[in-house]
């Protein structure tokens, strides 16, 4: 299956973006070539970029009727594609957006644990049904990286009541679509069917949580899947590979520090065993139903409690206890040349904490630096790095906020023409520094929140833009008001506040940095 948009653990570029968030942060590029609508993340988003890699299927490795569809893009994916097509169209006709206060979720529990959650939205004959399961790659035994992503694999297998590729074909057959992703601390699988197809997929869904054909075939098989997979989207890609090990540097004790896909070492030897110790994390009790569209909770509930209330409730699990990162007081450099680069990149991440584990108003004000930083042409790095100096092609931010555990927070930048890679990372420094000394402006700050709002607002148009702020935002410790209430904690941030978390947080001497440079002769 294929990663996601952005970046694995720190940004594989374009490959695997992990950002799913609700209302934190995503990642945001001040870019010469277009101009980016403010996105809005929900709960890594993930970013992020949490570490989410979504799953389209190598189909010229596995045995299936149809090609996946275009994989479902983790919030801040999905929010990027949604808000890129609806700013044009607020350009254009300046439409009025659902307000978020306009979104009624409706939330219940199934008598097995499983919680279910409903946003109704009748203005399309579509429902978005996804079930989120809390488990990720941040929570596998350790020596057995992978499992989570491989287990996610598998569970596109048969059943002891479904063929392989049975579910395929049902959501073909109705024009829908389908996929999954797997994430530091979640693993989710989705359909996008008409409303009357909504009860099969709840059928097929409460069926391949508990009845798995899990046979030595079928895991040999799918591994074979899971290491090509991780040769093309890693081992081939300079960018990929240095993403990996910057990760692994930035992070000194969490298992964040572990690639959603695995070692590919640790990749060869998973085993049957392996994949039915980790099926007694795919239990209703820790799962959360999410379903968004054309249809009313109380059909939801109905129809919940005639599939998924069945299932018995899975084994009990043990708390989701990590290590925890300790201070960290270096800098940490690492440089890989490639003959392949032909366009060096430098890329910056500092450890900061989450919307789960920060202070109240830290975590806004990291999600509206961000946008500050590298929100679009008005931004602060495109305004000087690509406008006024002419040194760079792009340069992004990213936080990533919703996280079970801390988040991280990056920027990168590219050099343009005759620039050096040298004096892009001389002009970012000097511009975190600025904001860090002299803080920003009233009036800057709220033309940024305006356009994050907007954004956030506009995102409610898509069905699985909500889907997955709910979703990711349960999944990863948090409830509906976290969504809900996220567009006001915004407001309500200040300029002192984004002045403290620069200073505070994006210290250079406390950061990993990593440089892709082209191999010389």
């Amino acid at each position: 299956m294929i990663p996601t948009q952005k970046n694995a653990a720190p940004p594989f570029a374009d490959l695997l973006k992990t950002d799913i968030r609700a209302g934190p942060g995503s990642i945001v590029k001040a870019r010469l070539d277009r101009r980016c609508p403010p996105i809005h993340l929900l709960p890594v988003g993930a970013t992020g970029t949490q570490h989410l890699q979504i799953e389209g299927q190598l189909t010229s490795l596995r045995t299936l009727s149809i090609a996946r569809s275009p994989q479902p893009k983790p919030p801040s994916a999905w929010l990027r594609g949604a808000l890129f097509a609806t700013a044009l169209a607020f350009l254009t006709t300046a439409p009025t957006p659902a307000a978020a206060n306009d979104i009624k979720a409706a939330n219940f529990l199934l008598d097995n644990g499983m919680e279910v959650v409903v946003i109704p939205d009748h203005r399309a004959p579509i429902v978005t049904h996804m079930v989120w399961y809390k488990v990720g790659s941040a929570d596998e035994p350790p020596g057995k990286s992978g499992i989570a992503h491989f287990f996610e694999h598998l569970m596109f297998k048969g059943t002891a009541n479904h063929g392989a590729g049975e579910l395929d074909r049902a959501v073909a057959e109705v024009g829908g679509s389908l996929n999954a992703f797997t994430s530091y601390d979640y693993t989710a699988f989705y359909e996008r069917v008409a409303p009357s197809a909504v009860e099969q997929m709840m059928s097929f869904e409460a069926d391949r949580m508990r009845n798995l054909t899990l046979t030595d075939d079928v895991i040999n098989t799918e591994r074979d899947v899971v290491r090509e997979e991780r040769r093309l989207r890693v081992d081939n890609n300079p960018e990929a590979l240095l993403d990996e090990e910057v990760v692994t540097t930035l992070w000194q004790s969490q298992p964040y520090r572990i690639p959603v896909i695995g070692w590919m070492h640790e990749i060869e030897k998973l085993d049957r065993n392996d994949a039915v110790a980790f099926y007694d994390n795919y239990g209703p009790n820790n799962a959360v139903l999410v379903v968004a569209g054309d249809i009313e909770p109380e059909a939801v509930k109905a129809l919940a409690e005639k599939t998924y209330g069945k299932v018995p409730c899975g084994p009990d699990l043990p708390p989701r206890e990590r290590p925890s990162e300790p201070v960290q007081n270096t800098r940490r450099t690492l440089t890989l040349s490639d003959g392949r680069v032909s366009v060096p990149i430098f890329s910056r991440y500092w450890v900061v904490p989450s919307y789960r584990t920060a202070e109240p108003g830290e975590a806004e004000a990291l999600d509206l630096l961000a946008r500050i930083l590298a929100g679009g042409n008005r931004s602060r790095l495109y305004q000087e790095l690509v406008v006024k100096q002419g040194i760079a092609a792009a340069a992004d931010a990213d936080f990533e906020g919703t996280m079970l555990d801390a988040g991280k927070f990056s920027i990168r930048g590219w050099p343009r023409g005759d620039a050096e890679l040298a004096d892009v990372e001389a002009a970012v420094d000097a511009e975190i520094a600025r904001i860090a000394r002299n803080g920003i402006t009233s009036d800057e700050l709220e033309k940024t929140k305006n356009r994050y709002i907007r954004s956030f607002l506009f995102a409610h148009d898509e069905q699985d833009s909500v889907a997955g702020m709910y979703g990711a935002t349960l999944a990863t410790g948090g409830n509906g008001k976290d969504v809900e209430e996220w567009p006001d904690r915004i407001r309500k941030v200040t300029a002192d506040q984004v002045k403290a978390v620069a200073a505070r947080y994006l210290v250079s001497d406390h950061s990993t940095t990593g440089y892709l440079l082209p191999k010389e002769n």
